[in-house]
């Protein structure tokens, strides 16, 4: 599989992550081996977890299955921000990072995380308490790389600037939802990412499952699926306008001998901005539909041509 580097001084990525978020949360132990196995057979090196993720369940799985493979992969995870109704006093994001960091490499089974996150930004500690918290860990070799979450614009320029005033170790990526049907952040966030040096690595690339062709305008959700379990999920997604556009897509990949759910992962590569792609599994099969959507080069008349 191909690789593209996060940023301009990130790990090397396989184009297609595995989302690791159904670990310990759908899939127990060896439902979460057979999807892993099956993504390293297929050349995913890059796996994406956090500590929330099935309450570090997902953590401790990769780190159980992994075993002696673990220098074939990059990890990433991430930290979960302070509890929100917990009074922010001067240090405490620090600790909940250093805490989190001890955490994380304990449940995987590793002595470095290759890129760590911060989920989400703290809305009251400054911004540099946990650039600081993140450089010491990489000094202190327990993490390699360091990156965002969930970010605006502002924030991605506001922490380079700090880190590079402060010779603190940089973010290299930021992840964020990107999908066809979710495309807001192309008017500032993926523009700033490109402009201080950082990959993007998106999130829910088939809009939480409304781009996989399985859900139709004015039918049933499938009795079992996301929607028809979550229905707050699908009324976060699904509308008259999503449905239009599933219903355009569909078309266009269809003409080319692909599936919509192709076309969506194949998109998001064709970004020259976008290092690796998020997609989640719950079985081999689906590991193998998400790395065949790599093999979909878009031409830039395809690009061209794609419905609105």
């Amino acid at each position: 599989m191909d690789e593209r580097r996060l940023g301009t001084g990130g790990p090397a990525l396989s184009v297609i992550g595995l989302g690791c978020n159904n670990f310990g949360m759908k899939l127990e132990l060896e439902d979460s081996r057979a999807v892993l196995e099956a993504a390293l057979e297929a050349g995913i090196t890059h796996l994406d977890t956090a500590e929330m993720y099935g309450g570090g369940r997902s953590e401790e799985i990769i780190g159980e299955c992994l075993g002696s493979r673990r220098d074939d992969v990059v990890i990433a995870t991430k930290f979960t921000p302070r509890p929100k109704d917990e009074t922010y006093r001067p240090g405490a994001l620090a600790e909940r990072i250093r805490e989190a960091c001890e955490g994380s490499l304990r449940r995987l089974r590793t002595d470095r995380i290759d890129v760590y996150y911060q989920h989400y930004p703290d809305a009251e500690a400054p911004e540099d308490e946990a650039l600081e918290a993140l450089d010491e860990l990489v000094r202190a070799g327990k993490v390699l790389h360091v990156a965002s979450s969930n970010v605006s614009a502002q924030q991605i320029a506001r922490s380079q600037e700090i880190s590079q005033e402060r010779s603190w170790t940089r973010f290299t990526g930021t992840q964020i939802e990107w999908n066809l049907l979710h495309r807001e952040v192309e008017a500032e966030v993926v523009p700033a990412a490109r402009r201080n040096g950082l990959g993007v690595v998106p999130y829910f690339p088939l809009a939480s499952g409304l781009l996989t062709g399985k859900y139709r305008k004015g039918a049933a959700f499938p009795e079992g699926s996301r929607f028809d379990k979550l229905s707050a999920l699908a009324d976060r997604v699904v509308s008259d306008e999503n449905f239009d556009a599933v219903e355009r897509l569909t078309a266009f990949a269809e003409e080319r001998g692909h599936t919509i759910l192709e076309l969506a992962v194949a998109w998001l590569l064709a970004q020259r901005d976008v290092t690796s792609v998020i997609t989640g599994a719950t079985s081999p099969d689906q590991v193998r539909a998400n790395v065949a959507a790599a093999g979909w080069h878009l031409s830039a008349d395809d690009l061209a041509a794609l419905p609105a």
